[in-house]
């Protein structure tokens, strides 16, 4: 049997229309965390992956890696520039490290609860700031969550802010609060959320920066003697995509993804805005010293960061305006 080119470039031709007909390959994204599985941010990510499936006929799913299986989130930040990583549910905090401008954010006393946190986050300001993300860090920002307010918690009595002069404090590593702590004359420690509580018990540290989920849940309260319910930063959530994978998508799937990814991660504002006066409530309860702290209570430490970060972070001013009109 002879094989003319012209049977071959037909054959071709009818691959190529009968591949056209196919539905597009099922894509299985891959999305990182660093929060532990029973944290709100974990049990989002799973609830867009489960709708993402649904929606998509099965054409889509996502397997979530919470707990830094893929590495803390500078490793997953660089991951997703080069398409390495397809997803992320990052803090605000680590992309402040490449993109400083977020870091107004972090403003000392922004919010002046968790509702007006969420207000602030939704707001056109804050979205604004995500415009740039695809040039400035190789990712396209959907939208934001939070994982509450910042508190405080130590082995110690903490009656002022001199208290706080010298204590080894765990942080999350990233500038803003850095800067905060180095005012307050504390020695911030950056440590990855798995080894905060043997570290607290152990000595390792004599405080922690946390918000009150994780504070509840995971019982760091257990290693402690006073729990200063300060409110004193707001910690944002952003989703991500890397911006390789969202060049690769069709457009209806772009539109799909990001819709059910930002309503995902937006969810986590609602629940935090619920969730927390019950778990500030169970802390009231655990034994331990309870006090609260205001702006006054952290003196010049606020006009040292405002100084800094004014310069940094050129949206402030705006970021700050928009705070005033969602009071």
């Amino acid at each position: 049997m002879t094989i003319t080119f012209k049977g071959l470039a037909r054959g071709a031709a009818c691959a190529a229309v009968m591949l056209a007909a196919l539905p597009a390959a099922a894509k299985e994204f891959r999305l990182g965390l660093i929060t532990p599985p029973p944290h709100v941010w974990t049990k989002a990510a799973e609830a867009f992956g489960a709708e993402l499936a649904e929606k998509s006929g099965g054409e889509h799913s996502v397997s979530v890696f919470p707990a830094r299986q893929l590495g803390n989130e500078a490793q997953m930040l660089q991951q997703l520039q080069t398409g390495a990583l397809d997803m992320a549910f990052m803090t605000v905090a680590e992309v402040s490290n490449r993109v400083p401008n977020m870091g107004a954010f972090y403003a000392p006393y922004l919010a002046d609860d968790i509702g007006h946190a969420a207000r602030i986050l939704r707001s056109d300001t804050a979205r604004g700031m995500l415009e740039v993300l695809p040039q400035e860090a190789g990712v396209v920002g959907v939208g934001y969550g939070s994982a509450g307010l910042r508190q405080i918690v130590s082995r110690g009595e903490i009656n002022s802010a001199e208290d706080l002069s010298g204590l080894k404090l765990r942080i999350t590593p990233f500038d803003p609060i850095l800067d905060f702590y180095n005012a307050l004359g504390a020695a911030p420690t950056p440590m990855p959320l798995p080894a905060v509580y043997d570290a607290l018990a152990n000595g390792q540290v004599d405080a922690i920066d946390m918000d009150v989920e994780l504070i509840d849940v995971l019982k760091y309260y257990e290693h402690a003697d006073t729990i200063l319910f300060s409110n004193h930063m707001m910690f944002p959530m952003v989703g991500l995509i890397s911006a390789r994978v969202y060049g690769s998508l069709s457009d209806e799937d772009k539109a799909l993804i990001t819709e059910l990814m930002a309503k995902h991660v937006d969810s986590t504002l609602d629940t935090y805005t619920e969730k927390e006066p019950v778990w500030t409530e169970n802390l009231m309860g655990v034994g331990k010293t309870t006090k609260e702290a205001g702006p006054d209570f952290f003196g010049d430490a606020i006009t040292e960061w405002e100084a800094i970060w004014s310069e940094k972070a050129p949206s402030l001013p705006d970021l700050r305006a928009a705070a005033e009109a969602t009071k």
